[in-house]
């Protein structure tokens, strides 16, 4: 798909927001604090700063929607897991990111779970995947941060997550080289969508 235009139209706390029920296509992609979830986006749509990139893990708190090509969206959901980040904080985004994935009146075209390939599947991501399944919640695992290891070492952490998940639905990616099988996917379940 050839990108031509991706704006950032809001960040929201609520899910009642009127957003939520314009009718666009939505994607969201969600994730352990620092597991690269703004860059896979800006990669994505082929700009830099589209998403703002923290230097600090826990810096996104809202639920930030960008309009793609006027067509759909994609959603960069509040990291999780961040220790440094106060109780009530940690449960707000919590309470944001199950508001999101458990909708009454919307459902994403598909979540993307975002994990980073060193660190692997960890207990947050699996409790993530957890609740995606108990919604009937489509949804892909995203390996970022490829371009770290060799092939053979990809191919090993792959296959592990695959166990781990349950899923044969994991691509890998690399926001820095902008490579990887998430590409394709990507490519292919807009096309068939819109």
């Amino acid at each position: 798909m050839n990108i031509t235009s991706s704006v950032f139209v809001k960040g929201v706390t609520k899910t009642s927001d009127p957003i939520f029920s314009d009718g666009l296509i939505q994607i969201g992609f969600v994730g352990r604090s620092n597991v690269g979830k703004s860059s896979i986006i800006n990669s994505l749509v082929k700009r830099k700063n589209l998403v703002k990139v923290g230097k600090k893990p826990g810096k996104t708190t809202e639920i930030n929607f960008f309009k793609i090509n006027d067509l759909f969206y994609l959603v960069d959901l509040p990291g999780y897991g961040y220790a440094k980040v106060t109780i009530a904080m940690k449960n707000k985004i919590k309470e944001m990111i199950y508001s999101y994935v458990t909708h009454e009146i919307f459902t994403p075209l598909c979540v993307v779970v975002v994990l980073d390939i060193k660190a692997g599947v960890t207990d947050l991501d699996r409790e993530m995947i957890h609740i995606l399944r108990e919604q009937n919640q489509r949804y892909v695992v995203l390996v970022n941060k490829t371009d770290k290891l060799n092939q053979k070492e990809v191919s090993e952490k792959i296959r592990n997550i695959e166990k781990d998940t349950l899923t044969n639905d994991v691509f890998t990616y690399s926001a820095l080289t902008k490579k990887g099988t998430f590409v394709n996917f990507f490519e292919n379940v807009l096309t068939k969508e819109i």
